[in-house]
């Protein structure tokens, strides 16, 4: 693991459409709600800042809450509301939705970070821009605008793939995601 430091953002945002409106983040995956399993995932933040509604989440950190203006615009936008608050010279970004993220993905994320970042790649080497790190400088030249697509925005910047294994990629996005998650977790 690299000596730097380095911030979080964990998007946790979103309406959860396709889980029938619950609140997905909170949800349990192996006895632990969603958005507590990746707060632990990147519990070696200096900050972690949490874009989208407050939860009450169980963790031993100061955790700083925020909203992207306005609110629902999508990823890139908050990704840009969550850099406001980073003061670290790197920025790990995670989805709130991915259950099985963990310490050492992290670490092995921030470690990876060449020019301007590490990106995950899931097995069909497909990045996962939610599951990245990045200098904290090179990011906020991204066109991180509302509706826009991360694609888009953190494509055209110089990252290095960083495979990671199946589990770590895993979002839950439906109720079949998240049957998976549960059955994973056992």
């Amino acid at each position: 693991m690299t000596a730097e430091s380095w911030d979080a953002v964990v998007l946790a945002g979103g309406r959860a459409r396709r889980m029938a409106g619950d609140d997905k983040l909170l949800l349990d995956v192996g006895g632990r709600p969603m958005l507590g399993r990746v707060i632990d995932a990147v519990s070696g933040a200096e900050r972690i800042v949490v874009v989208g509604p407050r939860r009450p989440i169980d963790v031993d950190r100061d955790i700083h809450w925020c909203r992207e203006q306005p609110e629902g615009s999508g990823p890139a936008a908050a990704l840009r509301t969550g850099l406001e608050h980073v003061t670290a010279d790197i920025v790990v970004v995670v989805a709130g939705d991915q259950p099985f993220i963990d310490v050492p993905t992290v670490a092995s994320m921030v470690a990876a970070v060449r020019d301007d970042g590490a990106v995950a790649v899931d097995a069909s080497l497909q990045p996962q821009w939610l599951c990245s790190a990045w200098r904290t400088a090179a990011l906020r030249l991204a066109p991180l605008a509302a509706n826009e697509s991360l694609r888009v925005a953190l494509g055209a910047l110089s990252w290095r793939p960083l495979p990671v294994t199946e589990h770590a990629a895993l979002d839950c996005d439906t109720p079949e995601d998240l049957k998976r998650a549960r059955e994973l977790a056992q």
